[in-house]
């Protein structure tokens, strides 16, 4: 059990390193391909490269590679090699579709339409090798409903769509919650290492196996995000763009599919549902959208504060009225009214935080929205294990 571990961990320490040598290498040519974006939080307009999440993304994919003969190269593995062979191939042809489309988002800034169609395309070869090697569609319900359903459900299809829809979600959210150096690797990173510590304590169970996999991959994942992170904390000197987003989401819902704890992994992913049911109207249009919902920088002070929407309520349609009423007797805007206009802030958790909390360096709030992804990881935590007992049998 521990030897492929341990070597991946040794491997993963490697590619840290290279990582850590070869962004600063790099970044200079991305500029020179015209990727590069100008940081809006900052008094001085210099050019950034971005996109670099291409470049982790890729030092990844070879040492998942490279790791191939020790993970089943032994004679142990030969009778089963076809079966758990092709579900790490197919895994990593998944996340590597997903490095390439959004390495294209990057450069043809695809719209968001597309931006939902790309994790289904690059999750089709995991789904189908899903069907192939296992095809189990069946979920055991919870206690307070067996008397309707029983303990297990098939419900065919609907999971597979289950499992599209996962990796759409996990690539989208991490994208949707970003805009400010460092958040969007550093809540990346606390998520898989809530998955890692997840997939340690179930290793002396009977699935020790699928959790040993989800480990072959988030070891390597987590040594080149945080070199990602050394250059992409405050002040930034590299944009990760929509790759690393991707990359990272696709990732996550590989392990969360194959690893057959996709239900788990979503419990890590406490703060990305809830920006994304609070950005919904928005998203979907209902209450208009701008095309950046950062917030706003003020230069005199050096602080951010929330970026605010305006809009006619007289032109909203019923679900726009009704989403603009709930969140204000949630508290989650403060709603000013004047010449029939509503002006409120964007409806992101950046802002929110920004809403209670008032304005704040960039550093700061980056760090509070960390903290807030690993207070969530503990609760994902308290809802696994203590509480599951009172709706499964643990």
């Amino acid at each position: 059990m521990w030897f492929p571990i341990v070597v991946n961990a040794f491997m993963s320490i490697a590619a840290y390193y290279f990582s850590i040598k070869l962004i600063p290498k790099v970044k200079d040519k991305f500029i020179q391909a015209n990727l590069f974006g100008i940081d809006k939080s900052k008094k001085i307009g210099v050019k950034i490269p971005e996109s670099i999440g291409v470049v982790t993304g890729c030092i990844f994919l070879i040492t998942m590679f490279l790791f191939i003969p020790v993970s089943f190269g032994n004679g142990d593995h030969k009778e089963k090699f076809p079966h758990e062979f092709v579900e790490l191939i197919v895994a990593l042809l998944s996340i590597c579709c997903m490095l390439l489309l959004g390495f294209a988002d990057d450069v043809l800034d695809l719209r968001w339409r597309h931006k939902l169609l790309l994790p289904t395309i690059a999750s089709l070869p995991l789904l189908m090798v899903y069907y192939i090697n296992f095809n189990t569609t069946t979920i055991v319900i919870p206690k307070p409903f067996r008397g309707l359903f029983g303990v297990i459900l098939d419900i065919g299809i609907f999971y597979y769509v289950y499992m599209g829809m996962l990796a759409v979600f996990c690539t989208n959210a991490i994208n949707i919650l970003a805009g400010i150096n460092g958040l969007e690797v550093g809540q990346s990173i606390v998520i898989a290492i809530s998955i890692i510590i997840f997939n340690l304590i179930e290793l002396s169970g009977p699935l020790w196996k699928a959790h040993q996999f989800s480990l072959y991959f988030l070891l390597p994942y987590c040594a080149t995000s945080l070199a990602l992170l050394k250059y992409n904390w405050y002040p930034s000197r590299i944009f990760v763009g929509d790759t690393f987003c991707y990359f990272s989401g696709m990732t996550f819902a590989v392990v969360g599919i194959l690893g057959h704890f996709s239900k788990t992994t979503l419990l890590f992913f406490i703060p990305q549902v809830f920006n994304f049911l609070f950005s919904v109207p928005q998203l979907f249009r209902f209450i208009e959208c701008p095309r950046h919902r950062l917030p706003m920088f003020n230069a005199e002070t050096n602080q951010l504060d929330c970026s605010l929407v305006k809009f006619h309520y007289s032109k909203l349609g019923i679900l726009g009225k009704f989403f603009i009423k709930l969140f204000k007797f949630l508290r989650l805007i403060k709603w000013q009214e004047k010449d029939g206009f509503i002006t409120t802030n964007n409806f992101t958790l950046i802002n929110l935080v920004l809403l209670y909390l008032g304005p704040m360096h960039e550093a700061k709030l980056t760090t509070i929205l960390i903290l807030l992804q690993i207070f969530c990881t503990c609760l994902a935590f308290t809802i696994r294990y203590p509480l599951a007992s009172f709706f499964y049998d643990v």
